[in-house]
């Protein structure tokens, strides 16, 4: 638990009360007994309740289900990852003790269905707090039936909810919005459940806790995954016709757009397998406005010889990745950072396309609106590349000023003298072609191929103009690179040791540099989100530090740095610039940052 910072003394010999910042909850059974409904109710809780949240998960790959977890933070303050060590872990069954202990914080307090968890040793006792409940017994009584372990994560929560003194009323609301729909007497058992879970003794436990008012003064929050956030983005962005096939995790992306754009006048379609997806997404930009197609790493693979025939026709598409683990189907519900080579340099050719990564949920909705601008404006594919870590983490944010983010980005259909949709003439490189039924004066009707062209897209093999194209191709990624911001430094601009991370590592890496800060030591830290080009002025930034450590969930290489780092050092040719890596398939704690980063500054002190 976070440092206590009040006790208010018991009445009438109930626990006392103690007031915290913040709580990390690990909640460990098996994905079929709503381990992430549970976790999913806490999160959106401290969503409506103006704190801070951040979650992790991890679930089986397999149909059957199997053991899993999740894992929220709340925090009154700022949160910036889903936490080291747990305060709470809420045990279900033998295994989820046996494997979760250790995460638990020394001292922290384990909640366990006595009816499941007999094996306990005199030295677990006296090193954690144990709370044992005979959780799935009581869910029985309460509710009757004879589904077994039916509705015990929600007796479970009525538990947690009792030990942090939480919101009933919210809870209620949000129990109640989620069996919505349903059968009236699964809500009534839920709520049942509820209370009972609530009103049962915690035993031996000597207090409660309850968080310290939020000093959030920023507005309503939001509160939902990354996924979630991904695809109500691309709706504001003006998105209306989108294709995919499902894979985990980019799946839920594709239903949400398959449930939400009908509403506003679009169409998601499912198609066959991979190829026509990203194909039927084309044709759709085609038409005249920004389309959508997404996938994971096998997804992407299949995707790669029609995104080439995207670059060279020049059309704007988006396509998201939601990294997995990999290579082949790898570990589909694990997090990786390892399709970034694919991302930027996957496919035949010199195919240039725009690769951008969000850092956080509310990114996501950001970005993938900027991702359809970038790919209006220079007309050229974007890859939006996520991992599982994002696209199922819950996070709390400012809720969008939708009145300002959303767009149309319908196409004009007005006459026009001339057209050469691929311009030799314009110096950046940057020309759009015009959507079938525009009328041109002219007579002269161009084309898009995918085959090397002239200025009317019609085919050729002339090598100087092939030469051009190439040239004109590349020219468009380097103008976008002239706009594109520096990134912020996270600490000072000069130092020992500058950390730098993509995607979902910002937080941990901003948590890591303010406790390295703490302890005396010289750390910054920088977020690169636009990967491909690479904004300009990040030499400044790396001249000002004696190492520059690239911090990515993918293997360290033959040379010692993961797949950012190559693209940094190809760029560079710094040889400060190093890799701490890593490939267990789950998300950087803050200590492996440190301690990861502290082994590799040594061992480059020694090879100096």
């Amino acid at each position: 638990m976070s440092e206590k910072i009040a006790e208010v003394a018991p009445s009438n010999g109930a626990p006392k009360i103690s007031k915290i910042n913040e709580a990390v909850i690990r909640i460990a059974g098996n994905s079929q007994d709503g381990i992430q409904a549970i976790g999913g109710f806490l999160a959106r809780l401290a969503g409506r309740s103006e704190q801070e949240v951040m979650t992790f998960m991890t679930i089986p790959s397999t149909i059957s289900g199997g053991p899993s977890i999740f894992q929220v933070r709340i925090g009154s303050g700022e949160v910036l990852s889903s936490g080291d060590e747990a305060d709470v872990l809420l045990a279900f069954y033998q295994h989820s003790y046996d494997g979760h202990l250790a995460s638990l914080k020394k001292g922290g307090i384990v909640l366990y269905d006595s009816d499941h968890v007999t094996e306990i040793s005199e030295e677990n006792k006296k090193n954690y707090h144990h709370v044992g409940i005979a959780i799935s017994g009581l869910t029985v009584e309460a509710i009757g039936g004879t589904a077994k372990d039916k509705g015990k994560n929600i007796f479970a929560l009525g538990l947690i909810a009792k030990m942090f003194d939480l919101n009933v009323p919210k809870l209620e609301k949000l129990v109640a919005e989620r069996f919505t729909g349903k059968d009236e007497s699964i809500m009534k058992n839920a709520l049942a459940a509820f209370h009972a879970g609530y009103a049962n003794s915690l035993g031996n436990i000597l207090e409660t806790f309850k968080f310290v008012d939020s000093q959030k003064k920023d507005g309503h929050q939001i509160v939902m995954n990354g996924n979630e956030a991904l695809g109500y983005g691309l709706i504001a962005a003006g998105v209306r016709f989108g294709a995919g096939y499902p894979i985990t995790p980019w799946s839920d992306i594709m239903e949400l757009l398959r449930r939400e754009l009908p509403k506003y006048g679009g169409t998601f379609v499912q198609t066959e397998d991979e190829i026509a997806a990203v194909s039927m997404a084309i044709g759709g930009s085609y038409a005249g406005r920004v389309a959508v197609t997404g996938s994971s790493g096998p997804g992407i693979s299949l995707k790669t010889e029609a995104l080439g025939w995207a670059v060279m026709a020049e059309m704007p598409l988006v396509i998201i990745d939601v990294q997995r683990g990999g290579p082949s189907t790898g570990m589909p519900t694990n997090i990786e950072q390892s399709d970034l080579n694919i991302a930027v340099n996957g496919g035949h050719g010199d195919a240039p396309r725009v690769v951008i990564a969000p850092a956080n949920v509310e990114d996501c909705f950001y970005m993938a609106i900027e991702a359809v601008n970038i790919a209006r404006k220079f007309s050229v594919p974007v890859i939006l590349l996520t991992d599982q870590g994002i696209a199922t983490r819950i996070e709390a944010f400012t809720e969008p000023n939708l009145e300002k983010v959303c767009q149309d980005i319908s196409p004009d259909f007005k006459p026009v003298a001339d057209h050469k949709p691929y311009d030799l003439s314009v110096t950046d490189g940057v020309t759009h072609h015009l959507p079938p039924g525009t009328r041109i004066q002219s007579g002269k009707y161009p084309i898009v191929t995918g085959l090397e062209h002239d200025e009317l897209g019609h085919p050729t093999g002339s090598p100087k103009l092939h030469m051009q194209m190439t040239a004109k191709r590349r020219k468009k990624l380097q103008a976008l690179a002239a706009t594109l911001p520096t990134p912020k430094i996270y600490g000072p601009p000069e130092g020992n040791i500058l950390l730098v991370g993509w995607g979902s590592t910002e937080g941990p890496i901003k948590e890591a540099v303010d406790r390295a800060r703490a302890n005396g030591d010289s750390v910054s830290s920088i977020h690169i989100r636009h990967i491909n080009p690479l904004p300009n002025g990040l030499e400044n930034i790396f001249s000002g530090f004696n190492h520059v450590l690239v911090v990515e969930m993918n293997d360290e290489g033959l040379y010692g740095f993961g797949q950012l780092g190559q693209l940094l050092r190809a760029r560079y040719c710094d040889p400060k610039i190093r890799g701490v890596n890593k490939t267990d398939g789950l998300t950087f704690k803050v200590k492996e940052i440190l301690e990861r980063a502290k082994a590799n500054v040594s061992a480059g002190l020694r090879k100096l």
